[in-house]
């Protein structure tokens, strides 16, 4: 028995009322998942553009040359390097800094709060490149489904025969597959940007907290030797 006597037989009365308003709902054009795709490549990219951006212009350049002035006690030179800067490092390293008379412990909650305040900013629309990324290949596929349906239930209605049949079938198909192609170009890109902005957020984040370490490093030795002094003090008195 032939596919399309299988294909008829499969769509008679016999079938539920679900059943045909589903199969009526999956033979409409499925054209508009591609217009979907499309869609969201065009928000993709202009969320990379706009991410690519704010991480170029909210970036410390010198960051190892101020944890080395950090470790030294140079703070006033470290407060007028990050004065105009923007960014993670520099709204901790304000922050820290105009908090250093307070001890070393209020600093590192200074920083800890600073960082989880200004984090987000960088991690802002990662996660719609994370869901594109990871749901573009289904929505391709889900418009291929759909338009391999249409094209078996077009061939069910057709009278063709022989090498006419593979020619229909083979048509209908490769047309179906392109949704799953275009899925997948759409899910590729923002696969990338969204790991290589993820691990740039952890990279400043590393180096902020890098930079606090330094800061609250040198104000426990200068307490460390303060303490040493008044012991010196108190033995000579």
């Amino acid at each position: 028995m032939t596919f399309p006597l299988l294909w008829a037989q499969a769509t008679n009365e016999s079938q539920g009322w679900l059943t045909n308003k589903l199969l009526g709902v999956t033979l409409s054009s499925a054209e508009w998942v591609l217009w979907l795709l499309v869609a969201l490549s065009v928000l993709s990219v202009a969320v990379m553009l706009e991410r690519a951006i704010y991480f170029s212009s909210n970036r410390l350049p010198s960051s190892e040359e101020l944890a080395v002035k950090l470790a030294q006690g140079d703070l006033e030179a470290v407060r007028v390097a990050v004065a105009d800067r923007k960014g993670m490092e520099a709204a901790v390293l304000r922050e820290a800094i105009a908090a250093a008379g307070k001890g070393a412990d209020t600093v590192e909650e200074v920083i800890a709060a600073a960082v989880a305040r200004e984090r987000p900013r960088y991690e802002r629309f990662l996660s719609f490149l994370g869901t594109v990324g990871s749901n573009a290949p289904f929505v391709g596929l889900f418009g291929t489904v759909l338009g391999i349906i249409k094209a078996f239930h077009d061939l069910g209605k057709v009278s063709v025969k022989g090498a006419a049949v593979q020619q229909t079938v083979m048509a209908g198909i490769s047309e179906a597959l392109v949704a799953t192609a275009v899925g997948l170009a759409v899910a590729i890109p923002a696969v990338v940007a969204y790991n290589v902005f993820t691990r740039s957020v952890k990279t400043v984040t590393g180096r902020t907290q890098a930079l606090g370490h330094a800061l609250t490093g040198h104000l426990r030795a200068q307490g460390s030797q303060l303490r040493e002094v008044r012991e010196a003090i108190r033995e000579v008195r």
